[in-house]
């Protein structure tokens, strides 16, 4: 048994308009949520860290879509700060999950690109697990499914807050949960899956899920 702890990573964009930026990513975190899944695969602890950018701007787009304001971030300790505050968090024996594979190469990345060495987190990146994937195989597709359409789908109460760190990874811990807890999955009443070209296409649920 292990213990899990599922992360989400919220990211600005590098404006490269202007000026020169000594910085090769597209991208750079601003907020880290976690959330600890015990060996019955419950929800113990939590834990969320805005991130101040070094390169990148928090502007009108994502602040309206992840919520996150440019004095969220002012105040917020550097990546280094925030990924030794999280790293200390982490249970030695803890398992990384993510919602697929995009935070686990940002953190790579973006820790190679700031020369960001953490032993830890390192090794625990190495074996880290892809909710994702996981979810693909429970379903028998090779559709690449959104977080927000996995919930759907399994009929999972979750939380609403999509881009919010600590959110999404409070809600891929439900789904990631019930994926390890039943041999085959429950699926919304409402879905109906036809074929893997248009397992969307034969229901009136499918508009919705089209919108995620």
């Amino acid at each position: 048994m292990s213990i899990y702890a599922v992360i989400d990573l919220e990211m600005c964009r590098i404006n490269r308009t202007f000026e020169k930026i000594p910085y090769p990513c597209k991208n750079e975190i601003i907020q880290i949520g976690a959330v600890l899944l015990n060996e019955s695969f419950e929800v113990t602890e939590k834990f969320m860290s805005y991130v101040s950018p070094e390169y990148g701007i928090v502007d009108s787009y994502i602040e309206s879509l992840t919520g996150i304001t440019r004095k969220n971030t002012n105040s917020a300790p550097d990546l280094k700060d925030a990924l030794e505050a999280f790293t200390s968090w982490l249970p030695d024996d803890a398992t990384i999950v993510t919602w697929s594979e995009n935070d686990e190469a940002q953190l790579r990345k973006e820790m190679a690109a700031k020369r960001i060495e953490i032993p830890k987190l390192g090794d625990m990146l190495s074996s880290y697990v892809d909710c994702q994937v996981i979810f693909g195989e429970k379903m028998n597709s090779p559709k690449v499914y959104s977080l927000s359409e996995a919930l759907t789908i399994t009929d999972i109460n979750y939380e609403d807050g999509a881009h919010d760190a600590l959110v999404d990874a409070y809600n891929t811990a439900l789904l990631f949960a019930k994926l390890q807890n039943e041999e085959t999955i429950t699926l919304n009443k409402y879905y109906y899956s036809e074929g893997e070209d248009e397992h969307l296409s034969s229901n009136p649920f499918a508009e919705l899920l089209k919108d995620f």
